[in-house]
């Protein structure tokens, strides 16, 4: 694939995530209001997301305790923490996934 192929593609992929995420504020703007159920849904989702990826995370937890399964459960906890205290999923996201890349280079 040629350079303007590559630049091509990412810029595709750059206005039609742009779209996609301007598209509620454009439907939903004034005084037109979101349906109940999608109001749920926002309130709903961000903690549904966060035990998806905690489940993904442990999903190959086996007997190594000190090398995988120690490492992950502290990184898991930080991120149940975290997520309580601050309400944003990409703080604790980062947080986790930095304590456990620290956590696999220590331990």
């Amino acid at each position: 694939m040629t350079t303007g192929g590559i630049l091509l593609a990412v810029l595709v992929s750059a206005v039609c995530t742009f779209a996609l995420r301007a598209l509620p504020f454009l439907a939903f703007n004034g005084e037109r209001r979101m349906p109940l159920w999608l109001d749920r849904l926002g309130q709903v989702l961000p903690a549904a997301i966060m035990a998806v990826l905690i489940v993904y995370c442990l999903k190959d937890v086996g007997s190594d305790l000190r090398g995988i399964a120690f490492p992950k459960g502290i990184a898991v906890a930080a991120v149940a923490v975290t997520y309580k205290w601050k309400h944003n999923t990409l703080i604790s996201i980062a947080a986790g996934t930095i304590l456990h890349m620290v956590l696999l280079r220590v331990l």
